[in-house]
């Protein structure tokens, strides 16, 4: 049996109403040119499309968009997030979490918390841009940063150790 679950293909769904099954090389290939802070303008199909991301949520893969104007709430899942969630392991997971890796590789944008600092679930840690797309990382639980492993400007890979908790 093949890994399913370990290909490149997303899930976006928007709102309740709409699900978009997305390769990596789908995305790698969009015309999408960033215009500003979390805004980009994307060429579909002869279509232009002016995107700014409002929110994000990158741990539970929560996004908030404007598309030409109006808003839209987006979440983005691989084969393996559908999988944990069905098999029903998602439930509090991130209430255990020691250390936060890169999930996929990009280029340290920020980091916007030092070690010793005492975080809160939610809190934002440090922007990661990859895929043409910058991600804030937030803290998965509550707790103590016991070292930070990367550097502003630093290019990480996939899985590479970023945060660590005490």
């Amino acid at each position: 049996m093949e890994n399913f679950y370990m290909n490149d293909s997303y899930t976006v769904k928007v709102g309740d109403d709409f699900d978009f099954k997305l390769s990596k090389d789908t995305i790698s290939s969009l015309d999408l040119i960033k215009t500003g802070e979390n805004a980009y303008h994307l060429l579909q199909n002869g279509t232009s499309y002016h995107l700014k991301i409002l929110h994000s949520d990158f741990n539970r893969g929560r996004y908030t968009l404007s598309v030409n104007g109006t808003e839209f709430e987006t979440s983005i899942q691989t084969p393996l997030d559908e999988l944990i969630q069905k098999m029903g392991f998602a439930v509090n997971a991130g209430k255990n979490i020691d250390s936060i890796s890169a999930p996929m590789p990009g280029l340290i944008l920020d980091i916007l918390v030092e070690e010793g600092q005492e975080v809160n679930e939610e809190d934002q840690l440090l922007i990661l841009e990859a895929m043409k797309m910058e991600n804030i990382i937030t803290s998965p639980r509550s707790g103590v940063i016991k070292t930070v492993s990367v550097s502003k400007g630093e290019a990480v890979d996939k899985k590479q150790l970023l945060i660590e908790f005490q």
